[in-house]
């Protein structure tokens, strides 16, 4: 999971530079980590907490994609789109009429969305090795040393 999380924050700051061809390039990487990461957190879950809880903690895991997705797609990404449109309408000088939607133009829109979602992978990697780190012995004990 862990190199899964270092490979989406790459490709999300690789997008926030704006490289040509960029958006075809991180589609197909950030679908192949999403992917990769709901393939194995059902079984890291599995394995780190047992069949006991499995069912409530994997329904709890269901639920964080949905939430997760309310909350940067309705309240974080909205307000930095709305701010970045008005800045552009702003430098335009033109006014917004009733019924006009503020629009934004370039990549400027969505770059510092993907650098705060390229942190937030980062500290999903330090979890991750953090978790790594306290289950080491465990598995030592299990599978030996090797």
């Amino acid at each position: 999971m862990a190199a899964v999380q270092v490979v989406m924050s790459c490709s999300l700051l690789y997008y926030a530079v704006n490289a040509p061809g960029v958006i075809y390039i991180v589609s197909v990487v950030m679908g192949s980590c999403y992917g990769a990461h709901w393939a194995i957190v059902p079984s890291a879950v599995l394995e780190l907490f047992g069949l006991k809880s499995f069912g409530a903690l994997y329904n709890f895991l269901t639920l964080a994609s949905p939430a997760g997705s309310l909350i940067f797609s309705g309240v974080i990404v909205n307000a930095i789109y709305d701010y970045e449109a008005k800045i552009q309408r702003a430098t335009n000088l033109n006014t917004l009429t009733d019924g006009e939607a503020l629009t934004c133009y370039g990549t400027i829109c969505y770059s510092i969305t993907c650098g705060i979602l390229s942190v937030l992978c980062l500290m999903a990697f330090v979890l991750s090795m953090i978790v790594v780190y306290r289950t080491k012995r465990v598995y030592a004990k299990l599978y030996g040393n090797s």
